[in-house]
């Protein structure tokens, strides 16, 4: 349809399941993540609702728009949001699954279309590809959906890569049109990304006063904060270069703003009941919708990251977070940090109350250190309310894969699958 070869990714078994359960799925994210191009694989039919002819029939002919053979896509939906009450009689008038794909790149304002989906609609986020699914070769050596069922993996030595290899999977943006593109290319067309989201992109849902280079400048301070508990009061301070009278809510306004466009993710806190006097931190953590974006937004290339390893941490961090995100499709990926400094970077947890904690260190050399701090904190969590960790995992960027003495199990980054 599109004139290219379609990419598997992980996201197509979640869309057949939800087609499967439901009336319709709404397939959210992103500008660019290739929303239009997996539904096209699922679909039956197709309508483009931004396209001029889909246009001139809102007005005539809207019912229109959604007959077709099913599942039926209609990309980019909220353009037209009064769609949404007929593919809801349409689901009501049937007990037929499966009859509508709704892509967008943005979330329409809340109003009574967005409240009526109850036992109809599915929502699936598609984000950029995770290393499993750019990489040319990649091993899925270590399987989280293994790891839930307590499979753990061969060791490995030689799955180590170096850091050069690790800076450069990094900056390969997960864009299904950017991932072959050399470095230089990649990041012009990243800059180009944002520069879009900042003129048109957030401008199309929300009539906002202050100038491009003010969204820009947000974007690259949240890339400077991107896996860090960062507040409203040090975004403002940040964008104050060069909007110097902007306050601290029309940063949280602007910020919510980039989530509607699936720009920005908020990656929420673990609340588990503890045994210690401890209190657990409630602040969530930004990542851009994807690692390369951060970096390009500070204009942080190969030998940048070479140099400053702090920057490339916190930006593997988010890597592994976003991968963690994508892989483990139906799960929750958040993160806890309480009074006595004590932190876990990513808790999976599945819907069936499964979960697993997860450390992330840059260098294979930090495993040890990684373990021992996933045990501190678990030893303070009440696991008689929650139950024991299925798993524990170091995710490094240059560590090899294996299963240490108290069972903690470590791999990196490249090896990690579905």
């Amino acid at each position: 349809m599109l004139g290219r070869e379609y990419r598997p990714s992980v996201i197509d078994s979640a869309l057949q399941r939800a087609l499967a359960a439901a009336g319709a799925v709404v397939l959210e994210g992103a500008r660019a993540t290739g929303k239009t191009t997996t539904a096209l694989h699922a679909a039956a039919s197709w309508v483009f609702i931004d396209d001029a002819q889909a246009q001139s029939l809102l007005d005539v002919a809207p019912r229109s728009l959604i007959e077709g053979d099913a599942p039926r896509l209609l990309d980019e939906w909220q353009v037209a949001p009064q769609l949404w009450n007929l593919i809801r009689r349409a689901v009501d008038a049937t007990a037929e699954p499966g009859l509508f794909i709704l892509t967008g790149s943005a979330v329409p304002p809340d109003d009574v279309t967005r409240h009526t989906g109850g036992g109809r609609f599915l929502r699936l986020r598609e984000r950029t590809m995770s290393w499993w699914e750019k990489l040319d070769s990649p091993t899925g050596a270590v399987s989280l959906a293994g790891l839930f069922e307590g499979n753990l993996p061969k060791t490995d030595l030689g799955a180590a890569p170096d850091l050069d290899t690790v800076i450069d999977n990094l900056l390969r943006p997960g864009f299904p049109a950017m991932t072959a593109l050399a470095a230089a290319q990649s990041a012009d067309r990243l800059r180009g990304y944002i520069d879009d989201v900042a003129r048109t992109d957030i401008r199309r849902i929300a009539d906002i006063r202050h100038e491009p280079e003010v969204i820009k400048q947000l974007i690259a301070g949240l890339a400077r904060s991107v896996a860090s508990e960062v507040t409203y009061k040090t975004l403002a301070a940040d964008v104050r270069v060069v909007a110097p009278t902007i306050d601290e809510e029309t940063v949280s306004n602007y910020v919510g703003l980039l989530q509607r466009l699936f720009v920005v993710e908020a990656q929420r806190p673990w609340t588990p009941t503890l045994r210690s006097r401890a209190r657990v931190r409630t602040s969530p953590k930004f990542h851009l919708v994807d690692p390369a974006l951060a970096a390009a937004a500070l204009g942080a290339g190969a030998q940048h990251l070479r140099a400053d390893l702090n920057t490339l941490g916190t930006l593997f961090e988010s890597a592994v977070v976003h991968d963690l995100t994508v892989l483990t499709l139906g799960g929750e990926v958040s993160h806890y940090r309480d009074s006595n400094g004590k932190e876990i970077d990513a808790i999976l947890t599945l819907p069936d109350g499964r979960w697993g904690a997860v450390e992330v260190k840059l260098g294979g050399q930090q495993v040890s250190m990684g373990a021992r701090s996933l045990q501190a904190v678990i030893a303070q969590v009440d696991t008689a309310a929650i139950g024991e960790p299925t798993f524990r995992l170091v995710v490094t960027g240059t560590g090899p894969i294996l299963v240490t003495d108290d069972g903690t199990v470590t791999a990196p980054l490249t090896a990690l699958g579905p």
